[in-house]
């Protein structure tokens, strides 16, 4: 079902916990299945050089988060940015078909961490990543008064 890929970094996630200080961070809920991925970047000079996440969910959330760390690590917020799920998938060696969602979940809290970064320094913000961020405000509004959340 899960290639070895994903397997390892399921059981040996890389990069998880929190950056105390960190230059931004962002969320992702899936309504669909209500996995959480959080993720912190540090940034110096546009370049991303520290990343950690933590998840809340299955195999592949846990495993699409952990290779995603790894694949920014380094990397300037533009090319950071261009990374999709299909690139995390890619990474892991594949996913099933109904776990594809979760590499979504890594991307989009990356994604929002950049975003969060970059409004903090009121520094230009992409349409794409404002769209995003404001779709998720509106998730965590709707689950928080369903009373699913308390973030």
């Amino acid at each position: 079902m899960y290639s070895e890929e994903v397997l390892d970094h399921y059981r040996n996630p890389r990069n998880i916990g929190e950056i105390q200080d960190a230059d931004g961070l962002g969320i992702y809920i899936s309504e669909s299945c209500g996995d959480i991925t959080k993720f912190w970047i540090k940034v110096k000079e546009n370049r991303i050089v520290d990343v950690k996440f933590k998840t809340q969910g299955c195999a592949a959330s846990i495993a699409s988060g952990s290779m995603l760390t790894e694949m920014v690590m380094g990397k300037a917020l533009e090319e950071a940015q261009e990374i999709t799920k299909d690139n995390v998938v890619s990474a892991l060696g594949g996913l099933p078909e109904y776990k594809i969602h979760c590499s979504l979940l890594a991307t989009d809290a990356l994604n929002d961490a950049i975003y969060d970064y970059l409004k903090k320094r009121d520094l230009p913000v992409p349409k794409n990543l404002q769209k995003k961020h404001e779709e998720i405000e509106s998730q965590i509004e709707k689950l928080k008064a369903m009373g699913y959340i308390m973030i």
